[in-house]
């Protein structure tokens, strides 16, 4: 049995629903789960960490993204460009994918995440090019076993093409049938529902305007019979309103309602145009909703009613979204960015930093449906990360741990970071994978993909 001890915090904050924030404790890690948190914890460890200067905090939880957008962020030809004319620039480029690039893109997304504070990631990959589809997801599992993520990855889909009236082109559509077999692959081989799970498998369809309603139907249905969580894109635009409206005759979440698409085994990535009738919906049926302030921002989509959907009850998660449309994948940015945009949109009192974090902690544990995640308590997995106080941007601010992580500071201020009971940021740095390798080939890999496209 494996023992960390980090002794005499400066202060743990627990995030549990008591709101518990221990100074000068310690906290034991016992394998993969913590076993003691106390003012004196006198035991023979593996390791000693002196957190006497640090901040403890829950590992933060994703639960939207993109990992192989970060191939293709930050492209000067759409910068200024709304959703859909984003998406028809990008999906020919993406049709480009192959496994390294999947592999290589999914370590470096999970990397940027963890040295930001974040230690479990639901990713959304639903691209699978015409020739190279096959277990092209593997890459992914893969990726996080490697650098010691805790993932949910998702078995994504796009059905339904440009032909046959919908955005993506035929490249990176598969059929009904190719998809459902494949999912089910995918959940035999990753799927782990036990308690302090490393790997598990989410259905998700890329939304409205990419899938058919067969394939909707028939994803919602083999995922409840494997018992697996659904996902999917809604209510992120008005144009995606206005073609649900246009080819089904109903508002998204009305669509969502005929195809079976609701329940507490589901959430919905965005949510940004919900009326306040269908935000009641949302909470009285436990069906959940992913925030993602940045990338809604940068495209212009919009800011999802947040403050009212948590006084509803709805539950409700931070994501970064895709690296494409973010264009990083930094957790403790979009901390920051969903405190500051509800104070602009609802006002001050309607999201605190305390509220703000309780959203990327709780609310993701909530949404995955993993409850021994998202806080820092006895027999709850070892998943947290640590500050170093002594940084510039902290001088003059320790006097409330949690604001001085959400509004102070700098964004890249994570000093270590646990999962499963195991350091994979030590110093700033992964532990697990050489960085400057990763950022060459990543960049390789990236021109390789995106540049003959430039040129056309």
């Amino acid at each position: 049995m494996s023992k960390i001890l980090i002794k005499n915090a400066k202060e743990i904050i627990t995030m549990d629903q008591e709101g518990n924030r221990f100074k000068g404790y310690s906290l034991l890690i016992e394998d993969n789960k913590i076993s003691q948190i106390a003012k004196d914890i006198d035991v023979e460890v593996d390791e000693v960490i002196d957190a006497s200067n640090h901040f403890v905090y829950p590992g933060l939880i994703n639960t939207h993204h993109h990992f192989y957008q970060t191939m293709t962020r930050n492209i000067p030809q759409i910068q200024e460009a709304e959703l859909f004319d984003w998406l028809i620039f990008l999906y020919p480029i993406w049709s480009k994918l192959t496994h390294d690039v999947i592999y290589t893109s999914s370590l470096l997304a999970m990397g940027e995440l963890l040295k930001t504070g974040c230690t479990t990631a639901f990713d959304h990959f639903y691209v699978y090019p015409k020739g190279v589809s096959e277990n092209l997801i593997d890459e992914q599992f893969k990726a996080a076993k490697d650098i010691g993520m805790r993932f949910h990855g998702s078995r994504g889909s796009m059905s339904l093409s440009k032909k046959d009236g919908g955005l993506p082109p035929d490249e990176v559509v598969q059929t009904v049938e190719e998809i459902l077999k494949d999912s089910e692959r995918v959940i035999k081989k990753y799927h782990d529902p036990n308690k302090y799970s490393m790997s598990r498998v989410i259905l998700a369809p890329c939304s409205p305007f990419s899938v058919s309603e067969e394939l909707m139907v028939e994803s919602i249905k083999l995922a409840r019979k494997f018992g697996v969580q659904s996902h999917t894109h809604l209510a992120e635009t008005k144009d995606e309103e206005r073609f649900c409206i246009e080819r089904f005759g109903l508002r998204p979440l009305d669509y969502m309602k005929k195809v079976g698409w609701i329940g507490e085994d589901v959430w919905f990535a965005h949510g940004i145009y919900f009326t306040d009738d269908e935000i009641k919906y949302l909470a009285e049926t436990k069906t959940g909703v992913a925030h993602c302030p940045v990338s809604n921002l940068k495209l212009g989509s919009g800011i999802a009613k947040i403050p009212q959907m948590l006084d509803a009850g709805v539950r409700v998660g931070l994501a970064v979204d895709g690296s494409a449309s973010n264009d990083s994948s930094n957790m403790l940015a979009e901390l920051n960015t969903a405190f500051l945009i509800h104070r602009v949109a609802s006002g001050v009192t309607d999201m605190t930093a305390e509220r703000a974090l309780r959203i990327a902690t709780n609310g993701g544990a909530q949404i995955l449906n993993q409850p021994e995640i998202g806080s820092l308590e006895i027999d709850k997995a070892a998943d947290l990360f640590m500050i170093d106080t002594r940084q510039l941007g902290y001088a003059g601010g320790l006097y409330d741990s949690v604001s001085a992580l959400v509004a102070t500071g700098s964004t890249q201020v994570v000093d270590i970071t646990i999962v499963n009971g195991k350091v994979v940021v030590r110093g700033g740095k992964l532990v697990n994978i050489d960085e400057n390798e990763l950022f060459e080939k990543a960049n390789r890999l990236s021109e390789e993909m995106v540049i003959p496209f430039l040129k056309k």
